[in-house]
């Protein structure tokens, strides 16, 4: 497949991405579990830049889930280190390209020195425009729902609003980077076709997208076939075709 979006693609505002497949991938080739990890930084490269030259504004990806935790010990501190060294490495490059980096997240369980990073790298970066970057780190969607739903209930014990009051845009204002749309298109590789916990409220309305391919081998193309897939599709949003046509 050629590696340019037809003229007439829609490219979608938000792409979300599960990045699943590391472990396989490393089966695969009898590599260790992080050799695969540190193949998946190499196609998050890639597809940053991919979504920067085709004016996607925001990515989101999908990078340490809230059970993540239960992965074995060794394997879990080779991902915060390998966290670290991304952050340590790659937010010059990003804020040399004009990207914006944001963690979403309960960033509270990670060390302090990786906090400081997060905070630094945030900080550097939030005056750019090019394209927002969201890391999804310690993140979980029905993790999500509920601290916005604590944080709604703590306003009514405040008197700031009735209970009954609490609309959707109220609650909304809770989740997880409220600022940032909701994905349009979202993707999950490596084969499985589930949402895991990603996103949940975020994901109500966006287009589901699986594909087969590890991680590490979702490159550019693949992801351009993703988009051109989502170019095809009509998104009703609960009308009828007709009544979008008419819209448009």
């Amino acid at each position: 497949m050629s590696s340019d979006i037809a003229a007439s693609a829609t490219v979608p505002n938000h792409i979300a991405i599960i990045m699943d497949g590391n472990n396989r991938w490393a089966k695969k080739r009898h590599l260790p579990k992080l050799a695969g990890h540190k193949a998946g930084l190499d196609a998050v490269r890639n597809v940053v830049e991919t979504c920067l030259k085709h004016d996607v504004q925001y990515l989101t990806l999908f990078a340490f889930s809230s059970e993540n935790w239960n992965r074995p010990e060794d394997e879990v501190k080779g991902l915060m280190s390998l966290f670290l060294m991304a952050l340590k490495n790659e937010v010059r490059k990003l804020h040399r390209n004009n990207i914006r980096l944001r963690v979403m997240g309960d960033k509270t369980r990670f060390s302090e020195t990786l906090q400081a990073h997060i905070q630094e790298a945030e900080e550097k970066t939030a005056n750019n425009d090019a394209m927002t970057l969201v890391i999804a780190a310690n993140y979980g969607g029905e993790w999500d729902i509920v601290n916005a739903a604590q944080r709604c209930a703590e306003d009514v014990k405040k008197g700031k609003i009735e209970s009954h009051q609490i609309s959707r845009d109220y609650f909304e204002q809770y989740i997880g980077l409220p600022d940032v749309p909701a994905p349009d298109l979202y993707i999950r590789t490596g084969g499985e076709t589930r949402v895991s916990n990603f996103m949940l409220w975020q994901a109500a309305y966006s287009e589901l997208y699986f594909s087969d391919l590890y991680w590490p081998d979702f490159q550019e193309e693949a992801l351009l076939a993703a988009i051109a897939d989502f170019s095809r599709r009509q998104r009703r949003y609960g009308m009828t075709s007709e009544q979008v046509e008419s819209k448009s």
